[in-house]
Parts: structure tokens; C-alpha cells; sequence
């Protein structure tokens, strides 16, 4: 079992996908992550921006099922990983049977690193042909380890069993 915990300002008893904001780094979907310190730091920046308790909602799922679903995994930040995030915070990008993209769900569930801050310039920067995908790659690397899961499909939701929440607490 993978034990896995996405950062809010409210507890996520059922998860609606038509909520999730478009264009992040593997598309439309339900981000969590298995360090729940990420997931923590999180919900108190969530929480700031917009208002009420940091919450963290703890789930798992079998790492087994990740073969009866299409799964996309990145071990580490690398250049399918760089185009991976390019691609899908690309508002204009059109060629949706790309391999390293996820605008169409193609893709259940995605797992690989979380790019940094700095990922809208960096990629003005790449699209413009000021940087090369190698430049692009080590922008995007974070200083710290840390990770994501996006789920974006019923079927994928389905996989996740709810254990409970965590409130924040410094």
C-alpha cells in the first residue's frame, strides 16, 4: 500500500475532479504526495492565500493496481519530465496524442518530482528559444526532494481509500 496525503484548507471527503485547475505540471487532475511534510506545507500556504485551517487529507491505494490502469512515472527530473510539464502548462498546446502530455487524460495516474516555482518564466523562457531543454531541466529541479501523484480520471479516483485527515498544526 501507498500511504499518500494532499494539502488543503478543507477536508476532502469525496474527490470531484471537475474542481481541479487546469495546466499544472501533469495536467487536470487530484495531486497528492507520499512526504507528508510537502503535503502539510501545503495546506498552510493554502490555507494563508485563501482562508481557513490547514487540513491534510490521508489516503492510500495498492501499488499493485498501477498495472491495471495506464500509468506515467518519472523517477527523476530529466528532459521527458522538463517537456512532461512544459507540454501540459501549455495553454495553446494542441498536439494532445503526445506521448508527454496529459491534456487528454491519456495518462490515470502520474507520478514523478514537483517543478519548482519558477516554472511559468522558465517556460516563457524555453518557448521563446531563449533556453534549450537542458537549461529548462536544471531550472526546474527543486532544492529539496519531494514528490507528486496525479490522479485524473473515475477510475484512477477509485483507487484511493480515505484514512482520515490531519490538521495542521507548526
Amino acid at each position: 500500500m501507498i500511504k499518500v496525503y494532499h494539502g488543503s484548507n478543507v477536508e476532502i471527503d469525496n474527490i470531484d475532479l471537475s474542481k481541479s485547475k487546469k495546466y499544472k505540471d501533469f495536467g487536470t487532475g487530484f495531486y497528492v504526495t507520499t512526504i507528508e511534510n510537502q503535503a502539510r506545507q501545503r495546506a498552510f500556504d493554502i490555507a494563508f492565500r485563501r482562508g481557513g485551517e490547514p487540513i491534510v487529507t490521508v489516503f492510500n491505494f495498492s501499488d499493485e493496481d498501477l498495472a491495471n490502469i495506464n500509468y506515467k512515472q518519472f523517477d527523476d527530473v530529466s528532459e521527458d519530465w522538463a517537456y512532461m510539464v512544459i507540454n501540459n502548462r501549455d495553454k495553446d498546446f494542441k498536439d494532445f496524442g503526445n506521448p508527454l502530455s496529459n491534456h487528454d487524460d491519456k495518462y490515470d495516474i502520474v507520478y514523478g518530482p514537483v517543478a519548482n516555482d519558477d516554472v511559468l518564466g522558465s517556460i516563457a523562457l524555453f518557448i521563446n528559444g531563449r533556453y534549450n531543454i537542458n537549461e529548462v531541466v536544471k531550472r526546474f529541479e527543486y532544492k529539496k526532494y519531494n514528490n507528486q501523484y496525479s490522479f485524473h480520471t473515475s477510475k484512477a479516483i477509485s483507487l484511493l481509500v480515505r484514512e482520515g485527515v490531519i490538521f495542521g498544526e507548526e
